[in-house]
């Protein structure tokens, strides 16, 4: 993809945006089962995933964002660190889902509009378990499993980035 095309493919979105700005507002989605004994997630995605720009920036829809990716490792982290504290607090799980959502204005990442911030402006994180635990024990579990999520704890105290080019030898 060159350029033009991509200004052609981005420009009637951008319009499209600027006309109707709850248009840009998506909100993409991750799942996830918690199977067997293990301390595992299983993702529900396509094999072989390709990183591509999402439909609302001028992608064809075949590719991941890397919204998409985001919201799975947040997934996949959460589930893997609440099956963890599940197992230390006794607390058996015989199955359960997992599911992330999240909203992003494209209009930010598209440079519609400087007010849309760039990125998600809101996640939200859902187990369904399979226990017979009590409710104040899963609302400790939830607790707990946010406390010491790495990708959560991320997202939540923003860490110190660089971006950088490096150099060729």
């Amino acid at each position: 993809m060159n350029a033009a095309t991509l200004r052609a493919r981005q420009a009637p979105l951008k319009e499209r945006f600027r006309a109707d700005p709850a248009a840009a507002l998506i909100t993409l989605h991750a799942h996830g089962r918690l199977e067997g004994d293990g301390i595992t997630c299983r993702i529900e995605r396509p094999a072989n995933t390709i990183a591509g720009l999402h439909p609302a920036t001028g992608g064809t829809g075949e590719e991941l964002c890397s919204g998409d990716m985001l919201l799975e490792a947040l997934l996949a982290c959460a589930a893997v660190t609440l099956r963890s504290v599940a197992t230390i607090m006794e607390i058996p799980i015989r199955a359960g889902t997992a599911e992330a959502e999240g909203e992003i204005d494209f209009r930010g990442t598209l440079g519609v509009s400087r007010e849309a911030p760039v990125g998600f402006v809101a996640i939200r994180l859902f187990f369904t378990l399979d226990t017979d635990a009590a409710e104040e024990t899963l609302e400790k579990l939830a607790r707990l499993t946010d406390r010491y999520c790495v990708v959560s704890q991320s997202l939540n105290v923003r860490p110190t980035l660089t971006v950088r080019r490096q150099l060729s030898a």
